[in-house]
């Protein structure tokens, strides 16, 4: 992927550090958007496509460690860190989280850019194609197909198909699915995962998700793994 197609979103809660990188990797050719914290990073990075995300580590609110964590249960989107320092311990704790590379601060530009740039160009870790009787999805490509046509869905429908893919033939209850698609800030009222479902449905089959009475939701397992 060339820098011109690549949407990077970069999350940094020092304005004058997010405005000058911001302006450096759109320069690079980079679409960018920002985030001021942990909590707003994750939101974005729920509701929009990124390729990429460059996150500073001290953070309030929710630091990059804790972000990074929090996105690797549900998202393989490569994530860079910001770093303070360039000290072991500090690298080997970024790893831990999830993190695929690490830049210190302070960094050089171009040296920023092509780390980046090698992010994005990574192949999708979770390049999985399943099928769930005549619905074939391809994780990697973010697709789904059904009885050869495709299906157009949300990124939040995508996610959740995700996590009961994740979950095939087991039960996830409807709290599991609110705080692991939506996340804890977001919403309260666990009926929106009832009305996404309900998409679902409308768009893969009745017969594909199962209610769990009293519970939530079962994937039903009538298909293979690709």
């Amino acid at each position: 992927m060339s820098a011109e197609g690549c949407h990077v979103l970069l999350v940094e809660d020092d304005v004058d550090v997010r405005e000058t990188t911001a302006l450096l990797l759109t320069r690079h050719g980079f679409h960018v958007g920002t985030a001021v914290d942990g909590v707003e990073g994750e939101r974005a990075l729920r509701e929009g496509s990124f390729d990429v995300a460059v996150v500073d580590v001290a953070m309030p609110r929710m630091d990059g460690l804790t972000l990074t964590r929090r996105v690797r249960e549900w998202s393989d989107v490569p994530i860079l860190l910001l770093t303070a320092r360039d000290l072991p311990g500090d690298v080997v704790s970024g790893l831990d989280a999830g993190a695929d590379d690490h830049v210190a601060k302070p960094y050089d530009g171009e040296v920023l850019a092509a780390r980046v740039r090698a992010l994005a160009r990574r192949p999708a870790r979770r390049g999985v194609v399943e099928e769930v009787g005549d619905v074939v999805v391809d994780r990697g490509a973010r697709t789904v197909v059904r009885g050869g046509a495709p299906v157009s869905l949300s990124s939040t429908e995508f996610r959740l198909l995700e996590l009961l893919l994740d979950h095939r033939g087991a039960a996830i209850e409807r709290a599991e699915a609110l705080r692991r698609v939506w996340g804890d800030e977001q919403w309260t009222d666990a009926r929106v995962v009832d009305t996404n479902v309900k998409r679902l449905r409308g768009k893969l089959g009745d017969d594909v998700i199962e209610t769990v009475r009293g519970f939530g939701y079962r994937l039903v397992d009538v298909g293979g793994r690709g």
